[in-house]
């Protein structure tokens, strides 16, 4: 049985999605709603997307949206809009997608407020969230998952996540503010942060650490029970730091497994802290570590018979789990309109956006919503990846007071 999508939000974000979503043969109808009139009709006049779109499905507020008959909504418009939007769509009888983070403003306690509200508004509703976080469908991510399976890694002992993200970096964060402000919720962006540096509250790149934590977390299965952390601040007068209250911070985290855990989210600061990129991480345990597309293994099973074996190099290819074969060719399609079906079929598939994680995301989005089930990035797990940078950014802001992290548990059985 096939379900019904509605795009919340059109911009250059919503645009590495749209084509991936109408693709999926689970979606048989595609809505579109944005308050700017021009970027629904970029879609709606496109041929790609013509035999699952319907032109009276053009919608110009979540409002109209939420009164229509689609499934799911696909929020993907600015970051402070992402959880009173997701709320609304769940009381409204919608599945939600929202694309990272939960929220982005700069009052810790409200994060946490938003976290609980969208527990609260799944649990009431039946309606199911799922937060689009990359880094969950990463290769590295998925391989780790496999050898999770496998029990491969033993006990984890230690693990890394870091968004190491400069300003001025080819993706520059500047042009991304600048985008993001010449739309009308932009210019309504600026007018309701003002409200909150007014009283005195400042952001930092804790406020946006999904895709630092994430990763450890998803790999471990785990969640964060206290944090230190400490915060670096811009020095050089830079307008673009003038409402953070840090350009970098890094923490520490004692985990519930018992493991340690390093997050690194920086803002300021030339290359990369890793040889791979910038967004990664590493996870070790007493048998298996995975770290810069290596896998170690030891062999050790027991005290007494430990081996030296050869390290494993892995390409994307090796990491990444196949897809069935009809969705595979349908985003293989979704990636290259200009060629037929025919001429794709015996072509290799190359995911592409954040390392190749967007039709991963899509897929379990889709999957979820048609089997009525949790997502694998449920509220509660979203919650976990939220609440290690709200926290830290707290102990930061104490000068790396050690603090404990709230946690909501996991979704009923």
């Amino acid at each position: 049985m096939g379900i019904s999508i509605g795009m919340l939000g059109l911009g250059s974000f919503a645009s590495c999605f749209v084509d991936l979503f109408k693709a999926h043969p689970l979606v048989n109808r595609i809505a579109f709603c944005d308050r700017e009139v021009d970027r629904v009709k970029r879609w709606a006049d496109d041929p790609f997307l013509a035999k699952k779109f319907n032109p009276k499905d053009c919608y110009y507020s979540l409002e109209e949206l939420c009164e229509s008959d689609v499934d799911a909504i696909v929020i993907m418009t600015q970051p402070w809009l992402h959880a009173p939007q997701a709320v609304q769509a769940m009381n409204a009888g919608k599945d939600v997608y929202s694309a990272v983070p939960i929220i982005s403003i700069p009052d810790d306690d409200e994060i946490l407020d938003w976290c609980g509200k969208i527990i609260e508004t799944s649990l009431k509703t039946g309606k199911h969230y799922m937060l689009g976080e990359t880094t969950c469908y990463r290769p590295q991510t998925q391989f780790c998952l496999r050898k999770v399976q496998e029990d491969a890694f033993g006990d984890f002992v230690y693990a890394e996540g870091e968004y190491c993200h400069d300003v001025d970096a080819a993706c520059n964060l500047r042009r991304v503010s600048q985008s993001r402000a010449n739309s009308k919720a932009g210019q309504e962006g600026i007018i309701l942060r003002k409200k909150y540096y007014d009283r005195g509250l400042k952001g930092g790149p804790m406020h946006y650490p999904t895709h630092s934590t994430s990763g450890p977390c998803f790999v471990m299965d785990t969640y964060a029970v206290k944090v230190t952390c400490y915060g670096y601040k811009n020095k050089t007068n830079d307008p673009y730091f003038k409402t953070s209250a840090f350009s970098n911070e890094i923490a520490l985290f004692k985990m519930a497994n018992g493991a340690t855990v390093r997050i690194a989210e920086t803002r300021e600061g030339a290359g990369k802290l890793s040889a791979v990129e910038s967004e990664i991480f590493r996870v070790m345990g007493t048998r298996g570590t995975f770290s810069e597309n290596i896998w170690y293994y030891n062999g050790r099973t027991n005290d007494t018979d430990a081996k030296v074996l050869p390290e494993q190099r892995l390409t994307d290819k090796d990491m990444f789990t196949p897809f069935p074969p009809e969705v595979e060719l349908a985003f293989k399609q979704a990636l290259n309109k200009n060629k037929s079906i025919e001429e794709l079929k015996d072509t290799d598939f190359k995911p592409t956006g954040h390392g190749g994680s967007h039709p991963y995301l899509v897929h379990e989005f889709v999957s979820s919503v048609a089997e009525g089930r949790q997502s694998a990035i449920n509220p509660w797990i979203a919650a976990r990846f939220m609440t290690m940078g709200v926290m830290a950014h707290k102990s930061a802001l104490l000068d790396g007071e050690t603090l404990n992290v709230p946690d909501w548990g996991l979704p009923p059985q």
